[in-house]
């Protein structure tokens, strides 16, 4: 029986975009790097800030700089995370939804945990019993730790709970983790590239995700 649904962030519950990208030109410019537009942003999230700061600088940058990017982008994007940043629409209807049908709600996300929490308390009070992000010491997604912890939060397993995200990173994230993926369309990867990384599910809307789960409810996920 369903008992958990777990979502990323970042393109999935809330749109980030415009805040990532103005923290990462804010840095590249500190450091006199040339900025990028917001579709480079797009393609460079979902795989921690690292690396987002490792495909936004020009090739060859000396790792020490790479770092001064890395810290600088930190240190903006700490107090500027939620400058233009939205909760997607329906987004919160749909996580009362699933609270009222009694399923237990968690987001995982390759953002720095500081984000988070912050994004979290500010977007989501009280519709998510468990949130985590980057933290020194835990593996990113898509390895499996995030999630692990998520599930050992909410008291549910992997037979017992569903994925939620918009990247192959978290189709490779739930795939570790032992989950089925549900994919939406209105984040920062197309449906194209979710298929082409082994998407199945899909989610056009809010709505879908809930016509999804109340399709898993009382059944295993993964036979849907």
């Amino acid at each position: 029986m369903l008992k958990a649904v777990i979502f990323d962030m970042d393109g999935t519950v809330l749109d980030t975009l415009s805040d990532l990208r103005t923290a990462t030109n804010v840095a590249l410019r500190k450091n006199g790097l040339p900025e990028r537009g917001l579709d480079e942003v797009r393609r460079f999230v979902g795989n921690g800030i690292l690396r987002l700061v490792e495909q936004a600088v020009p090739a060859g940058t000396p790792a020490g700089t790479v770092q001064n990017v890395f810290d600088d982008l930190n240190a903006y994007y700490r107090d500027h995370c939620a400058d233009e940043t939205k909760a997607y629409p329906g987004i919160k209807v749909m996580l009362r939804a699933l609270r009222t049908a009694g399923l237990r709600t968690a987001v995982v996300s390759n953002k720095p945990d500081y984000g988070v929490q912050a994004l979290v308390e500010q977007y989501f009070k009280g519709l998510f019993d468990f949130a985590v992000g980057v933290t020194p010491g835990v593996n990113r997604k898509p390895a499996p730790d995030m999630v692990n912890a998520a599930l050992a939060a909410l008291g549910a397993s992997p037979e017992t709970a569903v994925y939620v995200g918009d990247s192959e990173v978290d189709i490779a994230t739930a795939n570790n983790a032992g989950l089925p993926c549900i994919c939406v369309s209105w984040g920062f990867r197309d449906p194209a590239v979710q298929r082409a990384h082994g998407a199945t599910l899909f989610a056009n809307t809010p709505v879908d995700v809930l016509r999804h789960v109340e399709k898993m409810i009382g059944a295993d996920p993964r036979d849907s």
